[in-house]
């Protein structure tokens, strides 16, 4: 990083604790737009990484780059997210302490990217093997997977995560990573029933819709457009420039094959039920009743007459028993159907993190934890989720300078010298108003939602008022002085956060927070046959009559276990900052980043690091770089370190308010002193090189060529011999290849052996069709038997695993035709490539006391006979035999309406008409028809 401080007048510095003028704002965001320009993204402010989106692809990612800061010092090089993920890496090595990289910025500030960057950086450079590859692909795959079914487009950025999402990266002894687990936080379901306009609903339903080929969507009974869809539609916005829906799929759908999932069926079943619930329509009668309008497939798994009945009646207890069913109206029927979607949709997103953490979970010694989550949000309208997302962006700053003062007086500590108290603003009093027990906004909350009678938001507003009134962090219409009360709405409280001040409209407050599915639509999804909706949808929670935990409860209770998991950690910090709203390349809003700058707690950070010293480095590094400005310290120190550093700067000059000398680190109080002695580094190097060149100096380096090539050609000797020992133990095996496993040819056969296995790995099957082996040398000819039939074995498990019921119900129809006609049929193998259609076969008899049947055999050719009319005494036997045998018993019709209709020779239809009387007899009747008479009994008999 030092190398790099001549070029501050260009490029600012490069860690903002240099900055003259660390108190101005103005310097700040200047020192952040001039390095912007000159596509520089990246600055610190001490071990905080500050990055700018640059909204363009940057050539600073390569696998040459992450080589770059791999093994290197925090301040060696320039700032780098591959810097941060590097120290952290081996901070976690080398403590064997868990770490955790905390990256916030608000929507489309490049977070999501950051962290993709820092799993990539770890999968590339960290030892592996095949085995722990595998689940570095898993883990990477995880985020498309995730941003899926979570991202969205938003009208700040288009891809926007709707979650927040913490990511435990697990590592063995050896510094290996071995696995993973997610943690996700308050998803906005509110998203999956509306959207604001210029907004979209999750990117899965877009990417279904138009990368799903036509025989999936015919199946979920699913058209293209989107904006056939309720849920889709309220955004008008189903195309987005910068999102390619169809490749995304593609990539989301091998996503899924790479992590081990194989459930795509009724996931997707779930995405296209949520659509069509969207679509269900209301109407009202006459009394007030609601009913059903539309005819819709669902696709849940469940009984439509059940689902019927719960989106249009509630079942009402007391004391803990069902009293009865009460109607619900209009508007209580539309909030039923949407509270099933948002639930559905929110429980299969857990359930799919679940899926994930199996693919990953694995037995660790350590962790580097990645919290990417949402940041400090100020829309037009802020409602309840932007209250709980700045909620958690409270906890994490006061998490944030909490641990920051902390490391600083530690390491002042650790180095003897004494802590100066800085001045900041402690945003506990803000947290309180939120989170405590009984009088915080969250208690009152829930307090409304709970009590009986009329509840809502406004009366949720005016218990704020009376609880809450004279706080000085919170305001509403009623409490504020007349300049305020123009500008906010009655239906309004304000906050006045640590970044700012935001107006929260307490509508659907009281909703959104009961979040609460009535209990006869919760017994209709756990009847579901689709496993994965049965499985979120447990029946204990029917059963149980306690009532579940309020919405924004869970979030602070979530949150509170987040923050013990990240203070149980080492920290670092990657702060995201949107250059611009329009998403374009090298423009740069100042007012937009000042905001940010403010809300991110990036001055405070910079003051808590600048309270004391603005630069501390080894003494060793110190005294490494600057040793050419002094004689007695150039060109080499002997003593302590510290005596020489003690030494070069009071040749300096250095005034004892300027520096202090800790235990290990110089600790330098003005960035004027560091970049006074780096420009006397500067001037001196011409006359460094000179000295270098001149008198006793070129004999020294005579000795030290002469030295480093004596010492190449020791190696190159080494090596020679040690090859010529190789060649001869590889001539003397070959010699002795047929003889008994010894000295003489062990070296050959283990060659021989590793070369067969090696060149089996690369010319396995692909599948069980594909025949090929390696032909294997005499000696390992049991083995490759062996590994063949384990390699065959394994590949017939993975193909098993992978077939549909349908398929296997093929599979199993196909196997009994081969027992019956292969080899004795000669249409037999003119029939193994067709399907066998279970439409080519029904059954139809009436309903009275005949022995009449029709047995239906369809056929391309019009020509034929194709039907079958046939008369039995046993009808009820012979049928139920033929069905079970035939797997038909669903196909099998009873024909009420007293006719049953036949096809006949070339196309021609027949007609079969039932009737009742006094004997039993088959004839032709009047109009053409064949005249079955059923005896009749008159009465039935018992």
């Amino acid at each position: 990083m030092e190398s790099a401080l001549t070029a501050r007048d260009r490029v600012g510095v490069q860690d903002f604790v240099l900055l003259e003028n660390y108190n101005s704002e103005a310097a700040f965001i200047e020192n952040l737009r001039r390095r912007f320009k000159e596509n520089l993204i990246y600055t610190y402010i001490g071990s905080v990484l500050v990055s700018v989106n640059p909204y363009k692809e940057l050539e600073i990612y390569s696998k040459q780059q992450m080589e770059r800061y791999r093994g290197v010092s925090f301040y060696e090089i320039s700032p780098h997210i591959y810097s941060v993920s590097d120290n952290t890496y081996r901070a976690m090595k080398t403590s064997r302490k868990d770490q955790c990289i905390l990256i916030s910025g608000e929507s489309g500030a490049g977070k999501t990217e950051a962290s993709k960057k820092i799993l990539l950086y770890y999968a590339v450079t960290c030892p592996t093997n095949d085995r722990m590859a595998a689940l570095g692909d898993r883990l990477l795959q995880s985020n498309p997977v995730l941003e899926a079914f979570g991202n969205a487009k938003t009208l700040r950025n288009d891809n926007s995560s709707r979650f927040g999402k913490y990511m435990d990266v697990q590592f063995d002894f050896r510094g290996v990573p071995v696995g993973g687990h997610i943690l996700n936080y308050l998803l906005e379901k509110s998203r999956v029933v509306h959207q604001n306009p210029g907004e979209r609903n999750f990117h899965i339903f877009y990417q279904l819709l138009n990368g799903g080929d036509e025989m999936l969507l015919k199946t979920l009974y699913l058209e293209k457009n989107p904006h056939n869809y309720n849920y889709l539609a309220k955004g008008n916005c189903p195309r987005v420039s910068s999102i390619n829906d169809k490749n995304d799929w593609k990539v989301v759908m091998k996503a899924l094959s790479v992590i081990g999932f194989t459930e795509e069926e009724k996931l997707l079943s779930i995405i296209s039920g949520v659509l069509h619930l969207g679509n269900i329509q209301f109407g009202e009668g006459e009394e007030g009743e609601t009913y059903i309008t539309t005819e819709t497939q669902i696709l849940l798994g469940v009984d439509g007459s059940a689902l019927t009945e719960a989106l249009t009646h509630k079942k009402l207890t007391a004391k803990g028993e069902e009293v009865m069913i009460s109607p619900l109206n209009f508007e209580q029927a539309m909030s039923a159907r949407d509270a099933l979607a948002k639930a559905v949709y929110g429980r299969t997103f857990n359930w799919l993190v679940e899926k994930i953490n199996q693919s990953l979970a694995l037995k660790s010694s350590s962790v580097i934890g990645l919290l990417d989550i949402y940041g400090f949000e100020v829309l037009q309208h802020n409602s309840f989720e932007q209250f709980c997302i700045n909620y958690c962006n409270e906890k994490l700053q006061q998490l944030f300078i909490e641990l920051t003062l902390r490391s600083e007086q530690e390491e002042y500590e650790t180095e003897g010298i004494a802590w100066e108290t800085v001045q900041y603003f402690d945003n506990k009093i803000i947290c309180d108003l939120i989170e405590e027990k009984h009088k915080g906004i969250i208690s009152i909350l829930d307090e409304e939602c709970l009590r009986p009678g009329e509840t809502g938001d406004l009366s949720f507003l005016e218990k704020l008022e009376d609880t809450l009134g004279g706080h000085p962090h919170f305001v509403t219409h009623k409490l504020a002085n007349g300049k305020t009360r123009r500008v906010m709405s009655r239906e309004e409280f304000r906050l006045l956060h640590y970044a700012g001040e935001v107006n929260y409209n307490v509508k659907g407050f009281v909703d959104k927070n009961n979040d609460l599915l009535n209990r006869n639509l919760k017994e209709v999804m756990c009847q579901s046959d689709n496993q994965i909706l049965s499985h979120c949808f447990h029946r204990e929670e029917v059963m149980d009559q306690k009532r579940p935990e309020m919405a924004a409860t869970q979030f602070k209770n979530s949150l509170m276990k987040l923050m013990e998991i990240l203070m149980s950690k080492e920290p670092s910090y990657v702060r995201c900052i949107k250059p611009n709203d329009a998403k374009q390349p090298g423009r740069f809003d100042e007012v937009l980043v000042r905001h940010q700058v403010k809300y991110l707690g990036l001055m405070e950070n910079l003051r808590v690091r600048r309270a004391g010293f603005a630069y501390r480095r080894h003494f060793e590094a110190f005294l490494q770089r600057y040793k050419p400005l002094c004689p007695e310290t150039w060109p080499n120190w002997h003593g302590r370190l510290a005596d020489g550093v003690s030494t070069l700067i009071n040749h300096l000059g250095y005034k004892p308010e300027e520096y202090k000398l800790g235990r290990s680190k110089i600790f330098i109080r003005f960035p004027k002193t560091l970049f006074t002695t780096e420009d006397a580094l500067e001037a001196k190097k011409p006359e460094i090189g000179k000295y270098a060149c001149s008198g006793s100096e070129t004999l020294g380096l005579i000795v030290i060529q002469s030295g480093w090539r004596g010492m190449k050609a020791r190696r190159r000797a080494k090596r020679r011999r040690e090859a010529a020992e190789l060649i001869r133990r590889f001539i003397k095996g070959f010699i002795y290849r047929h003889n008994e496993y010894g000295p003489e040819n062990d070296y050959f056969l283990d060659h021989v052996r590793y070369s067969f296995l090696k060149n089996l790995r690369k010319n396995l099957p692909e599948n069980v069709l594909d025949k090929r082996w390696p032909t294997p040398p005499p000696l390992v000819t049991e083995a490759s038997e062996y590994l063949r039939m384990l390699h065959m074995r394994n590949m017939v498990m993975k193909y098993c695993r992978r077939v549909q019921p349908e398929w296997k119900k093929q599979m199993v129809q196909k196997v009994v035709a081969s027992e019956i006609f292969k080899d004795q049929k000669d249409s037999y193998p003119e029939s193994v490539g067709r399907l066998f259609l279970d439409t080519r076969v029904g059954i139809s008899l009436s309903s009275l006391r005949d022995g009449m049947f029709v047995v239906h055999m369809p056929t391309e050719d019009n020509k034929q006979k194709t039907d079958v009319v046939l008369q039995s005494n046993h009808v009820i036997e012979l049928v139920t035999k033929l069905a079970m045998m035939a797997a038909l018993i669903f196909t099998v019709t009873l024909c009420v309406a007293c006719s049953i209709r036949f096809a006949v020779a070339r196309g021609k239809e027949g007609i079969i008409d039932f009737v009742r009387g006094s004997e039993m007899k088959v004839a032709k009747g009047k109009r053409g028809h064949l005249l079955v008479v059923s005896h009749h009994l008159g009465k039935k008999a018992k």
